[in-house]
C-alpha cells in the first residue's frame, strides 16, 4: 500500500473512542506476518509493536481513537488533501508510522525502533490506555526519545502544557423573583469575578526561547433551578493550562490566587506538563534533518505521560492542528511523505 491508501485503509475502519477494538486487531494482524506473535503485545485495545535487541531504543505513539462521527463520508481524496474522520488527528501519524515499522532498512538500523498504539485518548483522562501500556511494557522507559505524531504540520513541537479544572461556587440565598430584595443571588454576585476573568490576558512564559501562553478560562457555568427563584448557588469550571516550568503544585498554587474572592472550589483533575526537551540529542538531530519550526505545544499531549516516566518526548506529525475534530477534517497527501521520508532518514542516521 501508498501512504494514501495506507491512510484511506485506517479512516474507513471506525474507531471511535471506547470502539477502538476493530483498528487495534487490523493493525495487529498487519504487522503480525512481519514482527510474529513476539513482537506484537497486546494490551487491552492497544498494541506494543517491536522487538528489543539492545540498540538503543526510540518510540513511536499514536492514538487509534477518534472524536465521534459528524456524519463524514468514507475516506476520499480532493485538491491533495485526504478527507474523513481522523485524517488529521491522527490517523496520518498511524500511517506514517506503520510505514516506518514496516521499513526494513529501517528494522536493520542502529535503533530498535517500536510502534505504540493505544486507545482511549480523545476521552476521559481514565480510559486513555497509554497508561495500562506503561504498567505492562515498563521497558519503554528505556526509550532515549519518544516522538507522539499527533497533528503538528510537519512542525516539531516540544513539551505541553499542564492542564487543571476547579469547579468554583458562589452561594447565595434563594427567594422570590419578584421580591429578590429578601435573597441574594448568587449569579450576579459572581459577576465582578467573572469580568476579572474575562480581562485576564494570556501570560507568556519563555523556556529555552518557546514562549508558552498560560490561560485560564471560565469552560462552564451553571445556576438557578427556576425562572421564579433567585438562584442561591452558582458554579462555573475553571479551565488553567499552565507552562512546563511548574509542577501541579505549583499550578495549583497560582490557581489559588486567582481564585480569591470566590465562596469555594475544588480541583476536580490535573494533568502535568511535559518537559521541553530542546537540547536532547536526538531531537536536535531530528531538527537538522527536518528543517522544522520549533513551537511550544500550546495544548496538553500524551508527551506529558512520558515526561513523567522520564522518556524525553516531542510532537512531530503530519497531520494540521486546526484540522482536528473538523466535519470536513481533511490532512494534505504530501505531509504523509514528507513525515515518513524524515522519520526515515533519521533512523537511518542522517
Amino acid at each position: 500500500m501508498t501512504l494514501a491508501e495506507t491512510l484511506a485503509w485506517l479512516v474507513d475502519i471506525p474507531s471511535e473512542t471506547g470502539q477502538e477494538g476493530r483498528i487495534g486487531t487490523a493493525i495487529a494482524e498487519r504487522l503480525l506476518p512481519r514482527y510474529g506473535p513476539q513482537g506484537v503485545e497486546r494490551i487491552g485495545n492497544s498494541l506494543v509493536v517491536g522487538h528489543r535487541s539492545g540498540h538503543p531504543l526510540i518510540s513511536l505513539y499514536g492514538h487509534t481513537d477518534t472524536v465521534p462521527s459528524q456524519g463524514q463520508p468514507p475516506a476520499y481524496i480532493a485538491d491533495g488533501r485526504m478527507h474523513g474522520l481522523g485524517t488529521s488527528d491522527m490517523k496520518a501519524g498511524l500511517a506514517v508510522m506503520l510505514h516506518v515499522l514496516e521499513d526494513d532498512a529501517v528494522r536493520d538500523s542502529a535503533f530498535d525502533v517500536v510502534g505504540v498504539f493505544y486507545a482511549g485518548e480523545e476521552g476521559p483522562q481514565e480510559g486513555n490506555e497509554l497508561e495500562a501500556v506503561f504498567e505492562n511494557a515498563a521497558w519503554l522507559d528505556e526509550s532515549e526519545l519518544g516522538i507522539i505524531l499527533e497533528p503538528t504540520n510537519l512542525n516539531l513541537e516540544l513539551g505541553c502544557q499542564g492542564v487543571l479544572n476547579a469547579r468554583v461556587s458562589f452561594r447565595g440565598t434563594s427567594a422570590h423573583s419578584a421580591r429578590p430584595w429578601l435573597g441574594e443571588n448568587a449569579v450576579t454576585k459572581a459577576a465582578p469575578w467573572l469580568a476579572a476573568m474575562g480581562a485576564r490576558e494570556p501570560e507568556p512564559v519563555d523556556i529555552d526561547g518557546l514562549v508558552f501562553k498560560e490561560v485560564m478560562s471560565v469552560t462552564r457555568a451553571d445556576g438557578g433551578i427556576a425562572n421564579n427563584i433567585i438562584p442561591a448557588l452558582f458554579e462555573c469550571n475553571v479551565n488553567y493550562r499552565f507552562a512546563p516550568d511548574k509542577t501541579i503544585e505549583e499550578a495549583e498554587q497560582r490557581l489559588a490566587e486567582a481564585l480569591d474572592g470566590v465562596d469555594d472550589y475544588v480541583v476536580t483533575d490535573a494533568a502535568p506538563a511535559g518537559r521541553v526537551e530542546a537540547h536532547n540529542h536526538h531531537v536536535e538531530r531530528l531538527a537538522r534533518i527536518t528543517g522544522a519550526e520549533e513551537h511550544p505545544k500550546q495544548g496538553w499531549t500524551d508527551a506529558a505521560r512520558l515526561s513523567a516516566r522520564g522518556i524525553p518526548a516531542i510532537n512531530y506529525g503530519p497531520g494540521e492542528v486546526p484540522q482536528a475534530h473538523k466535519v470536513d477534517e481533511s490532512v494534505p497527501v504530501d505531509n504523509l511523505d514528507a513525515a515518513w521520508g524524515y522519520l526515515r532518514e533519521f533512523f537511518l542516521g542522517g
